[in-house]
């Protein structure tokens, strides 16, 4: 395991080689000092920024089938728990590839290689996400971001306050869980005029899951606190969540979701995943930007 450091007159990150997870992201504030962004785990959440590969959630009874064998794999999959090798670039890139290998085999019977590129650029981390399939038969999966965010923002007066506004409207309603597999109702959306004001109660009954999105970035923000806009072009669902006492909030892009709680039969017909035939990739951006409190 390696620890990756990146850095510019903006910002400093740091990415762990297990899971090529983000492990630190910290706003260079001047006068302030190292302001740090991302939830550095603990005892509600011990992780801080994980990538979802090739499940996102969970499948029912933590097997996906294929060719009418199942085989293990459990919840967001295991790209989070391997060992990725990496390239450092420059200093202010690197990239981390995980290739298939007979472990992986084992809960995913197929070949792949699974490429993240981070990029520091001015005041945003730019990630860079790229599945391929070296193999000779087509592959459904999913692919997902799990950064958590510090709540409260640095400098902000507390908890209170803190909102994430949406790029266009969200009228839609929503989707939660029930014992991690989606639920078969959808929910009213609690975002108000492109507003969603954060609160812990929010997240009583798990992740928030917008499903129909209209918007593709999201602004995480509280008076007197640096911001946090997440764009998701490549992206067309949205995770919220949080976890007792609410210290952190996951801002989560998604190509996939959990498997309905009624769902069965072969994994490739789950919906909402992408397939890769053999020999083609598919490429999947999102950028961090960092801005400093209006004066």
């Amino acid at each position: 395991m390696a620890i990756v450091e990146l850095g510019n007159q903006h910002l400093t990150l740091t990415i762990n080689s297990k899971g090529a997870e983000m492990a630190s992201l910290g706003l260079n504030a001047p006068g302030r000092g190292d302001q740090e962004l991302l939830w550095q785990g603990g005892e509600a959440w011990h992780r801080r920024a994980p990538v979802l590969f090739p499940i996102i959630g969970r499948m029912p009874g933590d097997e996906l089938t294929h060719r009418e064998v199942a085989y293990p794999i459990t919840q967001h999959g295991f790209a989070r728990d391997r060992e990725f090798l990496f390239d450092r670039i420059s200093d202010t890139e690197v990239e981390f590839t995980l290739d298939d290998s007979p472990t992986t085999r084992i809960h995913f019977p197929f070949s792949f290689r699974l490429a993240v590129r981070f990029e520091l650029v001015d005041a945003t981390v730019r990630v860079t996400q790229t599945v391929s399939n070296p193999g000779s038969e087509p592959f459904a999966a999913s692919l997902g971001a799990h950064p958590g965010f510090v709540w409260p923002l640095p400098g902000a007066a507390g908890k209170g306050q803190h909102v994430i506004e949406f790029e266009l409207p969200e009228a839609a309603p929503i989707r939660r869980l029930e014992q991690g597999l989606l639920a078969v109702d959808s929910f009213p959306n609690p975002v108000i005029d492109r507003t969603l004001k954060l609160d812990v109660s929010l997240f009583e009954a798990d992740a928030v899951i917008f499903d129909q999105l209209s918007s593709r970035s999201v602004r995480y923000s509280a008076p007197g606190a640096p911001s946090i806009t997440v764009e998701f072009p490549d992206f067309p669902i949205l995770g919220l969540w949080s976890k007792a006492p609410g210290e952190f909030v996951c801002i989560e892009p998604w190509f996939g979701m959990t498997a309905a709680s009624d769902f069965s039969g072969e994994y490739d017909k789950k919906p909402h995943q992408f397939v890769l035939g053999p020999s083609e990739s598919r490429e999947f951006t999102y950028g961090v930007m960092i801005e400093h409190p209006a004066s």
